[in-house]
């Protein structure tokens, strides 16, 4: 459960995740969450009203602190991506340092009234911002998206975009979902648009948050229609059938891409067995 103004005990351990602009304070030594009490956090004080609670992580209590914009230097400490906590052994971390991201944005993003222009304050009693000249209310954006691994005999069609090649990496095919549209027909307008085939046999595997920004990435397994590979050159910029134990580098499996392509592998093992 988020809470804000929350009451903080100060000689406490908890886990904290504080932000600088879009980076996330660190130690030095082990790259994760600080984990430390209020007390010996004496550089944060003063944003002791930006305090969140965001969670629980093994018994203890995680906050988020978002210094703004503000650069901070502290000795022992880095400023890193939140990327870095990926390669965290527990993937649980990353889950709630994803949240802390993605409410830290949201109350960044959220000071004035898109109605009216007047100042925002926050809800005591859930996440949401409140203009009290207008009575408009914002809660949290969540970003709907698809994300889709397709098969064809014994192949899967992976495809990269420009921040894959940066990577050499290949990944499954992924979009927004549109006002408007389910995301089936998401699934089918996104494939079609970005490699210029059809798929059938739309199956559903599970979800992710991916907070960068603010998106839920929604996961399918999809069986190639008709169609021959066809890049629309500006969100993809390559895309090929790899066999299935000839793939080249691809997302881990603790992301949801990688879960797809694990999946898939898994079903033309079984059914040419």
């Amino acid at each position: 459960m988020i809470k804000q103004n929350v009451k903080i005990h100060g000689d406490t351990p908890s886990i904290w995740f504080i932000f600088s602009a879009e980076k996330l304070l660190v130690p030095h030594a082990q790259p994760g969450p600080i984990i430390d009490t209020w007390n010996n956090l004496g550089f944060a004080h003063a944003y002791l009203d930006q305090v969140v609670q965001v969670g629980e992580h093994k018994g203890q209590t995680c906050y988020l602190v978002d210094m703004g914009n503000e650069q901070v230097v502290q000795e022992g400490m880095q400023l890193a991506h939140l990327r870095t906590l990926l390669q965290h052994d527990e993937l649980e971390v990353f889950a709630v340092a994803a949240r802390a991201w993605q409410v830290a944005l949201f109350l960044r993003t959220h000071r004035f009234c898109g109605q009216c222009g007047s100042t925002m304050q926050k809800i005591d009693w859930e996440m949401a911002m409140h203009c009290h000249r207008c009575h408009h209310r914002c809660y949290p954006r969540i970003s709907p998206c698809i994300i889709v691994a397709i098969r064809h005999e014994d192949k899967i069609l992976l495809a990269q975009g420009k921040p894959q090649k940066e990577r050499n990496m290949f990944s499954t095919l992924a979009g927004f979902v549109e006002s408007g549209e389910t995301l089936e027909q998401a699934v089918h307008r996104e494939v079609f648009e970005e490699v210029g085939v059809a798929v059938k046999n739309l199956r559903y595997i599970s979800s992710q948050p991916w907070p960068f920004p603010h998106s839920l990435m929604v996961g399918f397994l999809a069986d190639l229609d008709c169609g021959e590979i066809k890049v629309d050159g500006h969100e993809i910029i390559e895309a090929h059938w790899f066999k299935y134990d000839e793939l080249p580098n691809i997302p881990p499996k603790f992301s949801i891409a990688g879960q797809l392509i694990e999946q898939t592998i898994k079903e033309i093992t079984q059914t040419k067995n």
